[in-house]
């Protein structure tokens, strides 16, 4: 994955607590409520999320974490991943977000799935930019929410962006 902001991403293990709550100690708390529903995330919650998904987390040069995604079949529909996506207040809406949901796209797809979802306040605006840029969407409402789906028949297993075809 490349962003120039990323140094580098790696995958979150069990043992990432501390990695996990200095990243959130950059998020406010609003953002934090929106994500996880709570201020912080427990060891428990982390074990629990990581036996169900793949995390990832992207790192600046000075191995501050910047960026958290996750991503795997916690609907338990086949062929169906649902992503996780959190941003460091600071480094919002520079794409960083943009670049680790395709990463996890493209994981989600060499993992078998056609479709990642995505759970959200329907006034999350950037977040349902961000996924209409991963690929072509269905929005199904529920009160304040959204449940977007992405197709990912442009992620081939193989390749770093989506596919796209030339006009014609």
């Amino acid at each position: 994955m490349t962003h120039p902001a990323l140094a580098h991403t790696r995958e979150v293990t069990a043992t990432d607590g501390d990695l996990v709550a200095a990243f959130h100690a950059q998020c406010s708390a609003q953002n934090l409520l929106r994500r996880w529903g709570r201020m912080h995330l427990t060891p428990r919650d982390l074990t629990r999320l990581l036996a169900q998904a793949r995390c990832w987390i992207g790192l600046d040069t000075d191995e501050r974490p910047l960026a958290l995604v996750c991503v795997g079949p916690v609907s338990r529909q086949p062929g169906v991943f649902d992503l996780g996506l959190q941003v460091a207040d600071d480094h919002r809406r520079r794409g960083i977000g943009t670049a680790m949901a395709r990463h996890a796209a493209r994981m989600a797809r060499t993992r078998g799935a056609h479709t990642l979802t995505a759970f959200t306040h329907a006034s999350n605006m950037p977040m349902l930019r961000l996924l209409g840029r991963l690929g072509p969407t269905r929005h199904t409402h529920d009160g304040p929410y959204v449940e977007v789906h992405v197709a990912l028949d442009a992620y081939a297993p193989h390749t770093r962006e989506p596919t796209r075809t030339a006009p014609t």
